[in-house]
């Protein structure tokens, strides 16, 4: 009976395995292809994405925003922060050892480097609603789903804010016409914005 719960065990875990491999690969290949855009290419994609959320309802109506700070050529979102500064309030994560929590945006002198080298803000916790929460991610698919960091930071806390509405930014190539290997656990966004599109 033992040796039969450890098979039915294994033929359980071997799909999310399956998933997690493949998702390590696809990661590492879009991670480099990021990593090799110049500053231009990044500031030029980021504000042709800027334009187009500051056109989205979510976005014009939303009063609290998670917003994050781009590492490694991510989608640079951080002119919302200086242009909407007066009409909404913005929060940043910080991450802890198997957590993560959101502070305040008061300022780039507000912010310290955190756990992973990340610029975050020392302001107090922040523990309200949140309307809007922007996700970085490596990947994403035309079906909304999403492959991080790799930390599961982010999928953690979606897992809490169910009613906020969660929206992926990404540059063309890493938006997939296939579906991404995804694991139970990973959260969908409610919309992926590229410099060319927005599905979802």
């Amino acid at each position: 009976m033992l040796f039969e719960s450890q098979i039915h065990d294994l033929q359980m875990w071997l799909p999310w395995l399956r998933a997690r491999r493949q998702q390590m690969a696809l990661r590492e290949v879009v991670e480099q292809q990021r990593r090799m855009l110049t500053k231009e290419q990044v500031a030029e994609q980021s504000a042709l994405i800027i334009a187009q959320i500051e056109q989205m309802s979510a976005f014009r109506e939303a009063q609290t925003v998670l917003i994050y700070y781009p590492i490694h050529n991510e989608v640079d979102l951080r002119p919302l922060l200086a242009k909407y500064a007066g009409e909404k309030t913005f929060l940043m994560p910080v991450t802890h050892r198997h957590s993560m929590e959101v502070r305040p945006y008061d300022g780039e002198d507000m912010l310290r480097k955190g756990r992973f080298g990340i610029p975050e803000p020392q302001t107090p916790t922040y523990r309200g609603p949140i309307d809007l929460i922007f996700v970085p991610g490596v990947v994403f698919d035309h079906h909304c789903h999403r492959i991080g960091r790799g930390g599961g930071y982010y999928d953690k806390f979606l897992s809490k804010h169910l009613r906020s509405k969660k929206i992926g930014v990404c540059y063309t190539f890493q938006l997939k016409k296939h579906t991404i290997p995804h694991r139970w656990g990973d959260r969908k966004m409610d919309r992926v914005v590229t410099p060319q599109l927005s599905i979802g």
